[in-house]
């Protein structure tokens, strides 16, 4: 049976469902299947090229999951020491005061190792966005508790759960940073459904925005699942998210002026 069928037909503007940023290089990632990275990844490519920064942006990433951050999102990259992102970052928008600079973050790196870096250049207002990816652990390193490891969550390095007694309480630093008169906007966001996923997209422009207005420092925290820490398939980290993360975390925005 002979059919007409065209293939430019399928491709015409008006038929196209989904097409993959132009920033994303085509490349295979080296994330778990159900990280979350990824789909990050996907939102600031397209915030980048929305807002037409494709020639003026500049990523920090430090050490952590996201260390081959600029394998996958073609703009400029500075690769920082753990913990140093926002330090790096802080000179790179000084310097280039024109160009959109944002760090991408994990917990143990924001929230532990880099903590006064965090701290201060959010107190200073630096014009900088950080992406901050809270998945409760330490990701590439082995699984170890990070500051903000639940009570009672398994880790390699409290295998019979976190004891506040002994680790102390998870770290709110999202909370923490929106107290600080340097930050214009702090939102918690996650990507476990579709329109939590248009909620961050619509998070992180506002975030990119804010920092070429020069209102200060914007903190976007992206609750995340780490499945193969937590040792979990990809669907059950999801719904252990939703159920235990949230809570300790709620979403929303905590400042946007």
């Amino acid at each position: 049976m002979e059919t007409n069928f065209n293939i430019q037909d399928i491709i015409k503007p008006e038929n196209l469902v989904y097409k993959k940023p132009d920033l994303m290089n085509d490349v295979n990632m080296h994330y778990c299947p159900g990280c979350s990275h990824g789909v990050v990844h996907k939102l600031i490519a397209e915030v980048i090229q929305d807002q037409g920064l494709e020639e003026k942006t500049i990523g920090i990433a430090p050490v952590g999951c996201a260390v081959f951050a600029y394998k996958y999102i073609d703009v400029d990259w500075q690769e920082a020491a753990h913990g140093r992102a926002p330090a790096l970052a802080t000179a790179i928008k000084r310097l280039n005061p024109d160009k959109m600079v944002f760090t991408y973050q994990g917990d143990g790196d924001l929230a532990a190792i880099g903590t006064a870096e965090t701290i201060h250049a959010a107190n200073r207002g630096e014009n900088i966005v950080i992406v901050f990816i809270n998945n409760g652990i330490y990701g590439m390193t082995g699984g170890q508790m990070a500051p903000t490891t639940l009570p009672g969550m398994k880790t390699a390095t409290c295998p019979d759960g976190r004891n506040t007694e002994m680790n102390g309480y998870p770290l709110k630093i999202a909370d923490l940073l929106a107290l600080l008169e340097g930050t214009c906007y702090v939102t918690r966001q996650s990507v476990h459904t579709p329109a939590a996923v248009r909620k961050a997209k619509k998070a992180l422009d506002k975030a990119f925005t804010n920092s070429m207005q020069r209102k200060g420092t914007s903190i976007v925290e992206i609750v995340s699942t780490c499945n193969s820490g937590w040792k979990m398939s990809p669907a059950d980290s999801n719904k252990w998210m939703e159920e235990h993360m949230f809570k300790q975390y709620p979403l929303g925005d905590l400042k946007d002026i």
